[in-house]
This record gives C-alpha cells, sequence and structure tokens, in this order.
C-alpha cells in the first residue's frame, strides 16, 4: 500500500511552489534575478521529485506543469468569447491630429459636454497576439487571434512560456489580451545554433515567435524562450474590480498586480502634442531595446469615453496604431531574373545584395514589368533603395544615381528566356505591360499549375506543396493532373527523404481531396484568364435548373461543349476570357484531362442558402476585413446567391471595404456605387 506524503512533505512542496514562483516573477516579469539559474533549476528538480513520489499532489497551477507536454495532432479552434478587433493604422502627426479630432467630434455629437479625451501610448510589439483566460485564479485557455472570431487554441504552448502565469492574483473570470514575442538576444542566440549546425539562420523574429506558438509539439515552443506583454482585459466579471478600472492606465496596472508582464515604457499624455513627441521619442529609442515594435498604439485614457466612441464596423473608434515609418535601406542590384507563372506570364524578379530591412533579411524584390524597369531605370550593379512596410513585398523605390559608375548599364529586355520552353521566345500580352511565355508547355509553367493544383484555393492537399511537387516531377511520378490520384505507397517511399509516416500522411490527404466543388475544379485546370472568381461565375451560370444529385456531372460536360458565344453570356465574363475558356476546352488533350480526373474525383455541391437574399447582387471586397477571411467572405456571398468581382464596375451593387482599401474604395466612389463595412454585409447575409 502506498504512503501519504507526510505533513513535512506537504510543507516541503508549498514552499518549493511559492519560492520557485517568487523567483519566477522576479526573472520573467521583473528582469530582476534572485538566485542564480542553476540554483533556481535544483529547486525545480526537488520539487519534480516530489509530485513523482506523489502524483496525487500534482496541481495544475504547479511550475512543474510548465514542462511541455505531448505532442498534439492538430491545433483546436477556440471561438472567443469577446470579438478580437484590430486597430486603423496612422502614419503621420496630421493624421493623429485629425484622429484627436475626431475623437472629439464624435463625443460631441453623442453628447458630452467639453469632451478632455487624454491618450495613453503603448509600444506596438511586433509579435503574436493571444488571448488568455483564466477562472478562478487558474489558466484556462490560451488562443490566438485568428479570423477576429475564431482563434486557435494554444494553451499547451503558452504554458511554457515563464512570463505567462499558470494562477494569477484574481478569483473571478478573466480574459487578458496581450503579445507574445521573441527578444533579439534570444533570435541572435538561436541562429548561432543554426549556423553551427550548418542550417539556415531564422530572420524574423515575429514569424519565429509566431511559428513557434503554433508548434504542435510544445516542447520546440519552449525551447524558443519566448516572452510576452499583456495590455488589456478584454473581459472581468468582478463588479468591483471592473469599477477600479476607470482608464486604461489603470487596466495595465491591474494587469500587474495580479501577476502579468506589462510594458513598463506605456506612457499617459495630456495631449496630442505629447503623444506625437512620445511617437519620435521611441523611434529614436526603439533600436536599444531587445524587441521589435513598429510604432506606438495609442488609446483614449477614458474608459466612459471608450464606451462611447464604440466601434465602426472594422476598428474601435477610440484607438489607433501610430506606425513609425516605413523603414528604407540601401543595397546593391546583382541581378534581375524571371519567374515564369503558371499561365506563362514572365514576372522580373531584382536579386538584391542580402540586407536586413523592417526586421527581416531582404534578398528578392518584385520589378512587376518592363514598364516598371524602364521608369526607374533600373541597372545591374545600381545601389538601391528598397523599402518593406510591414508583411509587403519589398519595394525598390529608387536608384541612388549619385552611386552608379560608368560600369552599370541600361538592362536590355530579353527575347527568349529559356524557361519558357520551346525556343524560349516571349511576346508581350495584347493591352497589358506583361509578357509571356509563346510556348504554352514549358517545365516552369508545369511546376506553377501543379502548385496550383494542390493549393487551398483549388484541391487543398494538405501536406502537398512545392517541394513534394518538385520531386514528384523530377521522378516521373507525376505529368498531369490525375496522376496525384494514382500514387502508391511504394511509388512514394522510393523517393529520398520519405519516411513511411510522411507518406502515409501524403496519401491520407490525397485520398480526402477527392471531393471537389465545381468551382475549384474549374480553377485548378489553370485555364488561361480563369480565377476563382470566374470559376464559380460559371459554375454557378450551368449549375442553373438542374436536377439534384446530377447537376455537377451535367455541368461539367455542358461546360467542355459550350460555345464560346454562351460563354460570352456569363456576367462577369468578357469577351477574352470568354474565349480562354472556349478554346480551351476545344483541345483534344485538355478534355482527355478533365474526363481522367472526373475519374478519380467526385464534384460535389456548394452550400448554398435557401433565401437566396444576395440573388442578383455583385459584390467587390477591397481591404482587410476586421473578423473574416477574404476567402469565407466571398464564399458567403456566394452561398447565399450573389456574384463576386474583383473589379469595380457601374454594374457592381456593393463594395465592402476593410482596412486599407485601395484603388477599388477610389472607383466605387467615383462611380457612385455603395461602399459597406463587414458589419452591414454580415447583416445582409445572418439577418
Amino acid at each position: 500500500m502506498k504512503t501519504k506524503a507526510s505533513p513535512e512533505v506537504i510543507e516541503r512542496l508549498h514552499k518549493l511552489r511559492k519560492t520557485i514562483e517568487q523567483h519566477r516573477y522576479a526573472y520573467h516579469v521583473l528582469d530582476t534575478e534572485g538566485i542564480s539559474a542553476e540554483a533556481l533549476d535544483s529547486l525545480k528538480h526537488e520539487l519534480v521529485e516530489i509530485e513523482t513520489a506523489y502524483p496525487e499532489l500534482v496541481t495544475p497551477d504547479s511550475p512543474s506543469q510548465r514542462v511541455a507536454g505531448k505532442p498534439l495532432p492538430e491545433f483546436k479552434k477556440i471561438r472567443h468569447k469577446v470579438p478580437q478587433w484590430s486597430f486603423n493604422d496612422a502614419f503621420s502627426p496630421e493624421e493623429m491630429k485629425e484622429f484627436d479630432a475626431r475623437v472629439r467630434r464624435f463625443l460631441v455629437q453623442a453628447g458630452v459636454t467639453d469632451p478632455r479625451p487624454t491618450y495613453t501610448c503603448e509600444h506596438k510589439i511586433d509579435g503574436l497576439k493571444v488571448v488568455v483566460e483564466y477562472d478562478k485564479g487558474l489558466l484556462q485557455t490560451a488562443a490566438t487571434r485568428g479570423d477576429g472570431t475564431v482563434g486557435e487554441d494554444v494553451t499547451e504552448n503558452v504554458r511554457t512560456i515563464n512570463s505567462i502565469p499558470l494562477r494569477i492574483d484574481f478569483t473571478g473570470n478573466l480574459i487578458a489580451e496581450g503579445e507574445i514575442w521573441m527578444a533579439k538576444s534570444t533570435l541572435k542566440a538561436l541562429n548561432a545554433e543554426q549556423i553551427k549546425k550548418g542550417e539556415e539562420p531564422f530572420a524574423n523574429p515575429r514569424n519565429l515567435a509566431a511559428g513557434s506558438i503554433r508548434q504542435l509539439d510544445p516542447k520546440v515552443a519552449a525551447s524558443r524562450k519566448l516572452d510576452s506583454f499583456m495590455y488589456d482585459v478584454a473581459y472581468i466579471d468582478s463588479l468591483s474590480h471592473r469599477s477600479d478600472l476607470t482608464g486604461q492606465s489603470a487596466e495595465l496596472e491591474f494587469l500587474t498586480s495580479v501577476g502579468f508582464k506589462v510594458n513598463k515604457y506605456h506612457k499617459l499624455c495630456a495631449t496630442m502634442d505629447e503623444v506625437i513627441a512620445y511617437w519620435y521619442e521611441w523611434q529614436k529609442k526603439m533600436p536599444k531595446q531587445d524587441y521589435w515594435a513598429d510604432g506606438v498604439v495609442v488609446k483614449v485614457e477614458q474608459k466612459e469615453y471608450q464606451n462611447v466612441l464604440g466601434y465602426t464596423g472594422k476598428a474601435p473608434r477610440w484607438g489607433i496604431a501610430f506606425k513609425f515609418p516605413a523603414e528604407e535601406v540601401t543595397t546593391v542590384l546583382e541581378d534581375i531574373s524571371f519567374q515564369i507563372g503558371r499561365t506563362g506570364v514572365v514576372t522580373p524578379v531584382a536579386h538584391l545584395r542580402p540586407v536586413v530591412v523592417g526586421g527581416s533579411t531582404v534578398s528578392r524584390a518584385t520589378l512587376h514589368n518592363e514598364d516598371e524597369i524602364k521608369r526607374l531605370d533600373l541597372r545591374i550593379g545600381d545601389t538601391v533603395i528598397v523599402r518593406k512596410a510591414g508583411d509587403v513585398i519589398p519595394d525598390i523605390v529608387r536608384v541612388v544615381t549619385e552611386m552608379r559608375t560608368k560600369a552599370q548599364k541600361p538592362f536590355v529586355w530579353p527575347t527568349h528566356i529559356a524557361a519558357c520552353g520551346g525556343d524560349g521566345s516571349i511576346e508581350r500580352i495584347p493591352g497589358e505591360a506583361a509578357w509571356r511565355c509563346v510556348a504554352k508547355d514549358s517545365f516552369s509553367q508545369q511546376k506553377r499549375k501543379f502548385y496550383y493544383f494542390v493549393s487551398k484555393h483549388c484541391f487543398d492537399i494538405d501536406g502537398v506543396g512545392p517541394k513534394v511537387i518538385d520531386v514528384l516531377l523530377e521522378h516521373n511520378l507525376i505529368t498531369r493532373f490525375d496522376d496525384i490520384f494514382t500514387l502508391k505507397k511504394g511509388d512514394l517511399l522510393t523517393l529520398p527523404r520519405f519516411a513511411e509516416k510522411s507518406v502515409d500522411n501524403i496519401l491520407a490527404a490525397i485520398e480526402k481531396a477527392r471531393t471537389v466543388t465545381l468551382p475549384r475544379f474549374l480553377a485548378s485546370l489553370s485555364i488561361p484568364q480563369v480565377g476563382e472568381e470566374t470559376a464559380h461565375d460559371v459554375a454557378a451560370h450551368f449549375g442553373k435548373n438542374k436536377k439534384a444529385g446530377t447537376e455537377n456531372e451535367e455541368t461539367i460536360h455542358e461546360i467542355m461543349h459550350a460555345s464560346q458565344a454562351e460563354f460570352e453570356s456569363i456576367y462577369g465574363v468578357g469577351p477574352v476570357v470568354a474565349q480562354s475558356f472556349y478554346e480551351w476546352f476545344k483541345d483534344s488533350e485538355n478534355k482527355k484531362l478533365v474526363n481522367a480526373l472526373l475519374k478519380q474525383v467526385t464534384i460535389v455541391s456548394e452550400h448554398v442558402a435557401s433565401g437566396r437574399p444576395l440573388e442578383g447582387k455583385s459584390f467587390v471586397f477591397t481591404g482587410t476585413l476586421p473578423t473574416l477571411e477574404r476567402d469565407y467572405a466571398q464564399t458567403l456571398v456566394r452561398q447565399n446567391g450573389g456574384n463576386v468581382s474583383s473589379s469595380v464596375s457601374k454594374n457592381t451593387s456593393f463594395v465592402v471595404a476593410g482596412e486599407e482599401a485601395g484603388s477599388k474604395l477610389d472607383k466605387a466612389r467615383d462611380l457612385g456605387v455603395p461602399i459597406i463595412s463587414e458589419k452591414e454585409f454580415l447583416a445582409m447575409v445572418r439577418p
């Protein structure tokens, strides 16, 4: 019979937990060291020994439970109890003054007499947002932001982050928001290890932090030594505490008091001029910090004002992200190469001397087309200015002509590119700035077509990406799309670095992909000029008035034998696209491909809402929506009987505008097309 723990052992256990927790808090939250790391490890070791001997004494908040658990098969989804908004951006002092004026105007219009908003400034940490929930003091869940409504459950990985407490000094229900980040010094140490192992160093701490927290194996997350700053109380059920939290500064103090790590450099500013001064100050100071920040988050301090201001369809009215200027650096243009797309379009790519910009190492930049190269007057060997803002692909802004010598010669656009196949001839697409391959069957195009076929926009074959496709092509295991569905285990096991488990996963993913909707099927064929939206329009047109259960089989055969005139009669399909459809299906080899695919896959119907409230309406989406992914929003339109277009015209019914909306928004205003928010859009499809 197993003996119970003695009172002395239990007392020792409690002492160990309390002492370890005190020093964890001091080291990881307060950045002070009371005892050495070695001594702290010794205490942890003793704690684990006691808990191993008496497992009934293990509790969820024990420091020993930070040890990474078993790998997860996949991440579960968590529906957020509080919507996760993102802030609008401002890039200049003038925009911030307008924000201040807008806040005051709104408060006056809402009936507030003589509003005097003050502002709390916090560093906009470049990391991964996390939403943590505690109940009765214990950590219950941790989730990523996701689409703002649903995130991924990363609780087990977050448990390995020492600056996020497993227990807080608050017994009610609490949801807090913060940022998970990786220190520059940690990145430097990890890169030293990578180089020592002969592997590529990591370039971006933000992406590495996000990738680490999304590892299925918590041991990987634990090894990355992630950190955190909490910055917001999203929900609190204690009325007494809620009445105390009258401002953003009080929320930050509360978070600190219950055990969270909060960035100490936040500041309460009485005026917008003070906010702007803080922004200028931290532009200079930020490089000396051990974390990346790309701006300052500015929030109205008073909670009563925040409640009055509320939200637009996309963001809080009471806060804004005051971004630091897009980082620009100089480097050397070493070469220009050409990338061949799946439809044969030729895209020039700048090869740069590697340089760090915006926290990432950059060695490539897209040059778009021949006209862009001429506009910039780019020459091999030029010193160029490269700009990178956020996650946008880097741009070459201009050439530093003062650095130019006689060695740099004007770039001559080629007439032949070997990767195009045939004799390498290229031709300019009539009426466009782009060039394309004359030959239609180059290996480069074939690869790109396969990449697209297996992508999430088409058959969505998980685990079969460009690297796998490259190997399959190199070993002649696939030549047509239908070959993917005839692959056997023995075929794949002969390939280099294809272990049995990975082969089983690939084959399972292929099997799962054997059912596909008609729009995805059409898009996957890589018909020139045809993308996802056109594929949906064509599928919807030919799929009307079909008997249930036969619509897909009948529809695909109708499409294969349709005239050019019928394609042209479809809403959203112009003469060029109609001709492309007609000529593609007229080709006997393409017909063989479609028939071969139909023997391997089953085309299933998309769910369509019974009421079809958007029947006859056309939607264009622009910018980033606050909670919906673009693909999902477009699916909602189609499920409710509407059409989606990629461009604005006088026939457009609505433009749904998100953050950083571009030229489509301007065109909608010029044409008088109604512009609506995500909230207004959702009211149409979810009345």
